[in-house]
This record gives C-alpha cells, sequence and structure tokens, in this order.
C-alpha cells in the first residue's frame, strides 16, 4: 500500500482514489415495508450494481464494499444460505460486464472456505478479470480485519523464525505489505450506511488516515447521488495526516 499522499490544494477538489462503504441496512430497509429480509438483500445487490457503475462514472480508482463480514455466519442458516445464492447471482449476472468495461474484481477474506463451487466461481472471476485495465471493485467475503492483521502478524513472524527478516525491519510499511489490501491505493473514504456508526470489524489498519462518513439512508435506497454526495463531502474536508 503506497503512503498517504500529501494534501493537495488547487481549485478542483480532490477526488478520493479509495472509497470503501460498510452496506448496512437491508434488513430494515425490509421491515420498514412488511417484506422478509431477503427482499432487503435483493435491493441491496442492486444498490451495489448502482453504486459500483457510479463510482466508475466519477473516476474512483478503488471501491471495496464489505459483502459478507466473518460475524455474520451468526446470522439464520436461510439467511446465509440466501445471502450466498444472491453472490452466486451477481458473479453469474455481473461478470460480462465487468470485463466489458475493464474492471478488474478482487475479493478479500477467508473467501476459499466458501462452499467448493462458490469459491470456484469467485476464482475464475477474478481469474478472468485479472488483467483488466481499469479500475478495481474488492468485496470483501468472509472478511474480518482482526482476523486478517493476526494473519498478518503470523506470516512476519514466520519470517522472523526462518531467518528471512529481522524483527526490527517490520515498520509500518513491512506490516502493511503483509496485508490483503497491500496493492491498493491508501484508504480515502470510508461510508456506512443506516446510520449506525461503528466500523464493525472492517479495515481497521487501513482506515487509519481515512475520512469517516456515517449517513442514514438505509442500503437499498443508497444510489450515484449518494455517492456523490460524499464524494463532494470529501473533497471539502481538510486532510493534514497528523501535520498541521
Amino acid at each position: 500500500m503506497a503512503a498517504n499522499p500529501a494534501p493537495v490544494s488547487g481549485s478542483e477538489p480532490p477526488l478520493p482514489r479509495h472509497v470503501a462503504i460498510i452496506m448496512d441496512g437491508n434488513g430494515r430497509w425490509a421491515k420498514k415495508r412488511f417484506l422478509p429480509r431477503i427482499a432487503g438483500h435483493r435491493q441491496g445487490v442492486e444498490a451495489v450494481r448502482r453504486v459500483s457503475r457510479a463510482a466508475r462514472k466519477l473516476g474512483i480508482e478503488v471501491l471495496t464494499l464489505y459483502a459478507f463480514s466473518s460475524e455474520n455466519w451468526r446470522r439464520p442458516q436461510e439467511e446465509v444460505r440466501d445471502l450466498m445464492g444472491l453472490l452466486r447471482h451477481f458473479l453469474a449476472s455481473e461478470l460480462d460486464e465487468l470485463v466489458s468495461e475493464g474492471v478488474k474484481l478482487r475479493v478479500i477474506g477467508e473467501w476459499r472456505s466458501l462452499a467448493p463451487d462458490l469459491a470456484g466461481m469467485i476464482d475464475a472471476a477474478m481469474a478472468r478479470t485479472a488483467d483488466n485495465p481499469g479500475p478495481t471493485l474488492v468485496i470483501a467475503l468472509n472478511y474480518g480485519s482482526q482476523a486478517e492483521i493476526v494473519a498478518a502478524a503470523q506470516r512476519l513472524a514466520r519470517d522472523v523464525q526462518d531467518g528471512k527478516l529481522a524483527p526490527e525491519a517490520i515498520d509500518a510499511a513491512r506490516f502493511e505489505s503483509a496485508l490483503e489490501t497491500t496493492d491498493l491505493p491508501p484508504l480515502d473514504l470510508l461510508i456506512r450506511t443506516s446510520g449506525e456508526q461503528r466500523l464493525s470489524n472492517f479495515l481497521l489498519w487501513q482506515a487509519a488516515y481515512a475520512e469517516l462518513m456515517f449517513v442514514d439512508m438505509l442500503w437499498p435506497d443508497f444510489d450515484e447521488k449518494a455517492l456523490a454526495a460524499a464524494v463532494g463531502q470529501f473533497g471539502r474536508r481538510e486532510r493534514r495526516f497528523g501535520g498541521l
């Protein structure tokens, strides 16, 4: 991961290179309409389509979406099954568009422990888009930031144990190189929908200097206008990165 850029002055407001979204509120969206939770999740998938297209139009280099956390397995089995079915449908229905738009698909998290057919779909989708030159869509699946940080620490500890790395050589940059997001731009803007104000174990290291926005809108209602408004607000913030 590259170092955070210095604040840029000029007439044009800065555009975030890397935007991440905690997509929250599908269940509440459905409840407000007296619909089953799966209806909210279906509309949430539609929001993913809208927002990923909007991000490309705005020129955002990387969009990272928190699709399924490692804690979401605690939900009822039927809901988890429905979510995995929607993921299969999304991959099958959107892959051609991602390819034609030059989008590179990236999945982070312990996705290889998902059902074999789903893991195979993910692997094939990433391989098919690997050489695309355009923006990157990152999906966080079976992801937990604490687990990612622990895995990075273990990886570096093994290198020390094997004599490949001196302990004093481990600095912030070296640690970042062991994270799953190592080759992505620094996280500039993290948005959470539905009015909740917590990070929920998402990109904890990466969010160290990110701008945080908590919006009341439920995820199924989030659209191009809402994303543009968040990007506009980002452009009006002064980022000091610890300086004056």
